[in-house]
Formats: C-alpha cells, structure tokens, sequence
C-alpha cells in the first residue's frame, strides 16, 4: 500500500512533466525529417540524423512554456492537485503506522509472519485481545459482524441502494435500450456526497449527522442535499477538460503499450464495477469477493463466447485472410531485403496488419467446442451466488447475453466509459441524482441502527430476515419487512448464508438463527427423499473431461456433477419433476460435506470423482465441520507452509459450500415463484418518485388489496416448530459450521402435499393461512430506526 502510493505520486509527475516536455520541447520538423540537419563541415558526407537533434535547447524550452498561458494554468491546477495527494499520502503514513503498532504490539502478529496469516486468524486474535484488554470501551466482547461492520460500513451502504435501484445508475437511452453507467469516478462522487466529503450526510467515519435521523425536517435537509449535488455537479463541469485531459493521457500511457503487445487484450472481458457491487454480499470484504468472482471469470467468458454470430465469423475468417495475405508479402520482402522497412508507412502498415489480423481471430471461435448455455449459465451461478429470474430457462437468448454483458463488460468498454466519465457524471448528478434527494435522506434515515461500539450502520448489513427478508426467499413467516424494506434478489438471506459459512464461530440473532435452522430442515428433508429414492447422479463424460483437462479442484467437480447430472435428468423428466429432483441432489451434495454422514452412510456419487482414492471423505471436511473449533485457523504447531495448505483447503471446502446453497435457494426461489407468479417488489428504475408510497396506492395500482402474508411460505404443524426450535437451541449455541448440526438426529422424511404458497404440510393437515398486516402509513413517515443493537 504504503510503496504503490509513492509510485501513484512519481506516477503522476511523470505524466505531468513527460506531457510538458513533448508540447513544448520537441522539433518534430526534425522528428519528422521535414527540416535537414547536418553535423559535418562538408555537405557530401551522409546526413544522420539522432534523437537529441529533435529535443530544443532549455533556454527555448523555457520560453515556449512561459509563453502558454493555458499550459501554465494546468500545471498550477496539477501542482495542487499533487500537494493535496501528498497530504492525504502523509496522513495514510500516519495510519499505517498505527495498524504496524496494533499487528506488532496488541496482536503479536510480526512483519515477517504477517504474510502467512490468514483473515480469520487475524480476526480471531482480534476478538480475543477485546476479551483479555477491552479495547472497544464500548463493549465487553466484539464479534466477527461488529469487526465487519467497522471496515465495510459505507460499502455495505452502497450495496444496498444498488440493490434498491435508488442510484440513476441504469437508464433506457433511445438507440441502446437499457444502459448501465457507473464508473470510478461516478463512484467516487457518490461516496464524495453521501460520506466523507464537506457538508456529507455523515458528521465522521461512524455517525451520521443527528438531524438526518429525524422525520421532521426531511424536507429541508433534501433540498439541502439537491443544493450541495448540484454545486458538486457544476464543480465536475468546470474540471470536466481538465480530467478528461488526464484520463486520455493516463489511458494512453497505460494501454498503448499493452495494445502493440497483446492486440486482443482489449477483447478480454472484466467484472464492471456495477457487476461487483450488483454481486456483493453486504459484509463481504474485498478480497472475498475477488477470490468469488475470479472463480466465475472463466465460465463467464465461455459463457460470452457462445453468442458468436456465423456472419461475423465469417467475416472474420476473410478479412484475416486479406490482411495476412499483404501481410505475408510484406514479411517476405524484409527478408529479401530489409531496407524495404525504410520505406515510408511499411513499418505502420506491418503493425496495423498484424493488430487487425489478431482482433479478426478473436471472432472466430474453436470449432472443436461444444457450448452449453444452460449449463454455464448455472456454473456461473454457483460462484456469483446473484442472478435475476428470468435468465433461468433463457441462457440461450441475446437478451439474457446482453443484462449478462453488464456484469461482464469488454475491457475496451471499462476504457470508452472511464473516458466519457467527466462528461457524463456532471449530468447524472444534476439531472438524475437531484431529484432522488428526498428518497436518499429517507433511505439514510428509515435504514440506518446505531450498534454499541461500532456506530451506525446500514440495518441492511445486520442481515436480519425479519426485518429486511424478502418472502419468496424463504423468508415467508419469518419477515415483518414490507415491500419498502425488504432487499431485493434474495440479498439478505444469501448473504447470511455467506457470513455463517465464512465465519463458523458467529452466533446469529434468534431470527436469522431461525432461518438457517429452517433451510437445513429443508435440506435434510429434500436429501433424505432423494436418498429415499436412491436419486444418485449418472456419470457425465463430458462435464467430467472438461474439469479434468481444467485441473478443477475436488469441491469445484463436486459442484460441476451437481449441474451436469441435473442437466442429464433433464431430458427424461419433467420441468416440475427435473426442478424437485435437482434440489434433492444439491441438497444431497449439501449433506456430503457432514463428517456425521459421511461416516453413517456410504461414499455416494457427488463423493467420487472418476479418480482412485477420491471416493472418500475429503480430509478438509471433518476438520472444516469439527464442533466448537475453527478450523480455517492454523494450529500453533503447524509450519507456514502446512497452515497455508491448510488454509486454502478448507477456504475451497467454504466456497463450494456456498455454492451449492446458492444453487439450492436458487432452486427453492424458483419452485415459490413459478407457484405464487404474482410478486410484491420495490423499484426505482424508471420512476423518480419519493419513498412516500403507501400500502394502499400499491394495492390500488394492482386493482384489489393484497396483504403481506406474516406466516410462513411453507408452514409446519406446532410439534414440528417446536422440535425445530429445539434443534436450533442445541445445534447453533455449538457452532454453525455447515448446514448439518452434529446434534440433529436425521428421520426419514413423512409425506408431504404441496400448497398454493409453495410449502408444505403433512398430509391430513391443514396449512395455516397468512395473517393479513395491518396497514401502514407512509414509508416516509415512519419513526426513524434509530435504535441500539
């Protein structure tokens, strides 16, 4: 950190002053050889012209500087600029002396060993120094979210207003359709307004300002906040050409380079920044989200690949054949004799052949590939963990290929965009982002708690089903949330699924507690009938050659027969009886991962992987699952080495069991809704209204009054939510360490009839019925949730 932002700082001088020096001190009549210059005293002898001769004396150089007055402003406009990043560099050397002293002096933890920890041993040692030292006076014990909530406080709020569609960062232009913009500098604004900069909503680093926690001057404060974007927005007019400058200079100097090397670099593609905070969980730390989103990079591409139009390839194929064809001529002629390179724009026309003949490959796909839409699809979504509805059934269309393209965008487009960020972030401020400034202090206001020894926080990061779950993601009857406060995609319950598998040893609230205990009870269940009916996966040669020849490891093979084998089944069965047969085996693979079952039952096919000797239990899963321990934490007697290995096994064991959960609540999503197609949500998308709507203009838009169900989606009779309740006292207060608790005794599952909502209830007993909530005033008005957690 500390050495890449002086290189940032002599980066930035270089640039500058490299800038400098070619407008102002450069014969490029000499460069050019438009001007003859000759060293010898005698005309006949050759002319050879050198590189200084094109470089103007200092004394020239000076006075072709002095004598612009517009490059002498921006110099003095860059010089501040520098001068600001020096302060802010010396103030991060302060910081980073601080976080030295902590490693080295309260988490005994010394430079030359740092590098061989991992986060949770970190984290651990953190709250074990709170017990012994009481560092957060605040509190008498810190847990694993209070940590969290510390670091990722202000992205954990941008998470969530991208999930409620509050920032105009999607919009539907004329010729493009719908459009997606968000780019560094964009966000930079973003968090410029609403946190850290002059006059933000936040009065430090942990407390939001006291008058935007009340509802009785919301007014006011909006038209405060409309005010302030809009200075802000004048302010990136003014500096508009002044950063354009800079991104056209440091793009140039960046990609030039890489462009003559690798011509299709630019054809690669990258996760856009919309796509990593669309596919963040809230508490996800930015290198947890990296490792996640880089395991998906590959099906993603292959995924992209699979739209290559036949006339394009086509094109393709003739357009290299002329390009390589002069090219070829060209090659031949220099090896004859290669004073042909000193002729005028052969050594460009070389060039420019061989970058058009590349770009041209890069559209011509392998024709000894097979490609699987669906298939992919679902690779894809077993790493990213978010997607929408509709891309299910429809991996095959241009349109889900085009939404897909806004997560994973060319690089050339990350570029074009960074490019067009100072012209187009001063509109989006002042005409789009303006008139939200009420739905902003309202959001500010109704979703932020303030937690003992960590400040206020986004609630949303609390990932409370209660209060912010979404029915249809199995949250029916545990969520009080209305369509206002509930988060969108299934964001709170896949992300409280994310934080118990990567930290074992948190203990969550009794709702969310509940919820976890809910979906392992469905997991037992669905795996116990496909046990029931000996519902093993078949072998699928192809998707196993293609993991071999990828060197995949044993947890991503596990994930990859769970997609193929449901792929397989999908031709003999029915879309409902396919759909129901997949939970089973994702939940069967869900069940592999319990030493318990492992040790009760024989190796079934999700455990054998083609190969001798991996029919067994994995040697990281009954570590990963012992009771009471963590695992992911190295022992003391262990070298670095054997930690690390140790470390990155069980960290691959906690991906892939998210994996398959997401998988699994995926399916169990798409089983609610294609049961209940009629779904309450809340978007901002084309609409700039204020967060005023109320319960009533909602049903009167759908043209008659339909409650929120209060009960559960997939309702049990009392004795069964009482043994649930029972379960969850002796399993969690252990540890959650994986979807099965060593507690739980296993029972063959009882029949089961299907109901309009989508559960379930014995047979020969009615389901319960879903309380109507009272209605409810104005989201606006409601008493600012302001309260001590």
């Amino acid at each position: 950190m500390l050495i890449g932002e002086i290189f940032e700082l002599m980066q930035f001088i270089f640039v500058v002053a490299f800038t400098t020096f070619l407008i102002s001190c450069v014969d490029y009549d000499i460069l050019f050889a438009n001007k003859a210059v000759n060293h010898s005293q005698h005309p006949s002898e050759p002319i050879k012209v050198t590189l200084p001769d094109a470089f103007l004396p200092p004394n020239v150089c000076s006075a072709r500087i002095q004598a612009n007055s517009f490059l002498i402003c921006i110099l003095v406009i860059a010089g501040v600029f520098w001068i600001h990043r020096l302060v802010k560099f010396i103030y991060n050397i302060c910081c980073y002396w601080e976080i030295h002293s902590f490693y080295i002096n309260a988490l005994r933890i010394p430079m030359s060993t740092l590098p061989y920890y991992t986060w949770q041993e970190v984290q651990a040692r953190i709250v074990q120094i709170q017990k012994e030292h009481q560092i957060c006076i605040h509190k008498k014990e810190l847990t694993e979210l209070d940590i969290y909530h510390r670091i990722l406080r202000f992205k954990n709020y941008m998470v969530a207003m991208v999930n409620k569609s509050l920032l105009p960062i999607r919009f539907r232009l004329p010729l493009l359709g719908d459009t997606v913009f968000y780019t560094r500098g964009l966000k930079y604004n973003f968090e410029l307004i609403f946190f850290w900069g002059p006059g933000s909503l936040f009065e430090n680093e942990w407390s939001l300002k006291a008058e935007y926690k009340r509802a009785g001057n919301r007014l006011e404060l909006a038209e405060k906040l409309s005010t302030r974007i809009l200075w802000i927005g004048i302010a990136n007019f003014l500096l508009c050409p002044l950063i354009l400058i800079w991104q056209i200079l440091y793009a140039f100097f960046s990609y030039t380079e890489i462009l003559k090397r690798e011509p299709g670099s630019l054809g690669a593609r990258c996760w856009s920044l919309y796509g990593r905070c669309y596919l963040r969980h809230f508490n996800e730390l930015d290198h947890e989200l990296h490792s996640r989103l880089s395991k998906g990079y590959k099906p993603a591409s292959k995924y992209m690949n699979c739209f290559i139009s036949p006339l394009l390839t086509i094109v393709a194929k003739n357009v290299a054949f002329f390009a390589g064809s002069i090219l070829a001529v060209l090659i031949a002629l220099t090896i004859y004799d290669e004073d042909v390179l000193a002729v005028e724009h052969v050594l460009t026309t070389v060039t420019l052949l061989g970058v058009g003949i590349t770009v041209c490959r890069s559209f011509i796909p392998d024709q000894h590939l097979v490609f699987c839409p669906e298939q992919l699809l679902r690779v894809i979504l077993a790493h990213i963990h978010y997607m929408p509805d509709h891309w299910q059934g429809n991996a095959h269309r241009y349109e889900t290929r085009d939404e897909f393209a806004q997560l994973f965008q060319y690089k050339a487009v990350f570029i074009l965009e960074e490019l067009l960020s100072p012209i187009i972030t001063p509109l989006i401020l002042i005409i789009c982002l303006r008139p939200k400034s009420l739905d902003i202090v309202d959001f500010f206001r109704n979703f932020t708690v303030e937690v003992v020894g960590v400040g206020d926080t986004c609630s949303f990061a609390q990932m409370d089903v209660r209060q912010h779950g979404h029915p249809a993601w199995m949250s029916a009857g545990k969520t009080e949330a209305s369509i206002y406060q509930q988060a969108e995609d299934g964001k709170t319950e896949l992300s409280l699924m994310h934080f118990a598998i990567t930290n074992p040893k948190w203990q969550p609230p009794r709702e969310s507690t509940a919820f976890i205990g809910f979906l392992k009870e469905r997991v037992h269940r669905d795996s116990s009938v496909a046990l029931a009916q000996q519902a093993v996966l078949p072998e699928n040669a192809l998707f196993s050659s293609i993991q071999s020849l990828q060197s995949e490891s044993e947890p991503h093979s596990l994930i990859a027969n769970v997609i193929a084998g449901s792929s397989a089944l999908g031709f003999h069965m029915g879309r409902e009886g396919q759909a129901s047969r997949h939970l089973s085996e994702v939940a069967s693979a869900l069940r592999s991962f319990s030493p318990l079952q492992s040790a009760q039952q024989p190796p079934s096919n999700f455990q054998t992987g083609g190969r001798d000797g991996e029919g067994a239990q994995p040697r990281g899963a009954s570590a990963m699952t012992a009771s009471g321990a963590d695992a992911r934490t190295v022992s003391s007697g262990s070298s670095a080495w054997e930690g690390q290995l140790q470390s990155m096994i069980l960290s691959e064991y906690a991906s892939t069991e998210m994996s398959l959960h997401a998988l699994y609540m995926h399916e169990l999503h798409k089983q609610h809704t294609q049961l209940e197609p009629e779904r309450h949500t809340w978007h901002r998308r084309e609409s700039d209204e204020s967060g005023e709507s109320t319960h009533e203009e909602l049903d009167a838009q759908r043209g008659a009054p339909v409650p929120i169900p209060r009960s559960a989606s997939y309702p049990f009779s009392p004795r069964q939510s009482s043994e649930e309740t029972a379960t969850l006292q002796t399993g969690f207060q252990r540890r959650y360490g994986g979807i099965t608790d060593p507690g739980t005794v296993h029972r063959a599952p009882s029949h089961f009839s299907r109901l309009p909502l989508g559960g379930w209830a014995e047979d020969g007993q009615s389901a319960r019925h879903p309380e109507p909530v009272p209605e409810e005033s104005s989201e606006d008005e409601l008493p600012p949730q302001i309260h001590k957690v």
